[in-house]
């Protein structure tokens, strides 16, 4: 059996327990002894990050072999375009080389908790939500991406990882899962069992 904590890192945190400079790390929202990150969230992006204390289970989430889609909603400059959107289907061509082709389409402001701080509206006054499915991870992939087609981004927050899903988790708040056993065991951020049990 293997433990996944499934943590929502805040915006203006790093993907790591320590940091030299005093910014907000992992260890002020978990407590998760011997786990580290499965890959990472930027600083400024938000959203479903994945940790664990099983180094091959790291491995199978987070090596680029594996190809892991990765489910984001981008909230964006402006109201993206059909034709944007189609590129970002077909794929961009970036400084360091072509993308593989997207997931993308259009949706509703998701229902998330606003980002603290918020986006300000008066110096973005128009503003379009999409959701974009990539299986790479270059460095800040989907912010070049949807700024290459011309609509940049303004928030960005990972929904999924293969089959694993952000849910209801607040900013701040983790999950944990058992896996590989029958019935796989979940608990809130203050260790007490949850009447959710989701599999992966």
């Amino acid at each position: 059996m293997s433990t996944l904590y499934l943590l929502h890192k805040p915006y203006r945190m790093l993907s790591q327990f320590t940091d030299s400079q005093g910014r907000a790390t992992l260890a002020d929202v978990i407590t998760a002894p011997g786990a580290y990150a499965a890959g990472r969230l930027d600083y400024d992006s938000e959203g479903l990050l994945l940790l664990s204390d099983d180094g091959s289970l790291i491995h199978r989430i987070a090596h680029p072999r594996h190809k892991q889609p990765k489910t984001y909603w981008v909230q964006l400059e402006g109201n993206i375009s059909d034709e944007a959107i189609n590129q970002l289907k077909r794929g961009v061509t970036l400084k360091d080389g072509p993308t593989q082709p997207a997931k993308a389409r259009r949706i509703e402001a998701p229902a998330i908790a606003p980002r603290d701080p918020a986006i300000d509206p008066k110096r973005h006054p128009s503003t379009s939500w999409l959701e974009l499915t990539i299986s790479e991870g270059r460095n800040r992939q989907v912010r070049r991406m949807t700024a290459h087609v011309g609509f940049p981004t303004l928030r960005l927050i990972r929904a999924a990882i293969g089959p694993w899903q952000l849910g209801d988790l607040a900013p701040g708040e983790w999950r944990k899962e058992t896996l590989h056993a029958p019935r796989p065991v979940t608990t809130t951020k203050r260790g007490q069992p949850s009447k959710r049990r989701r599999t992966p």
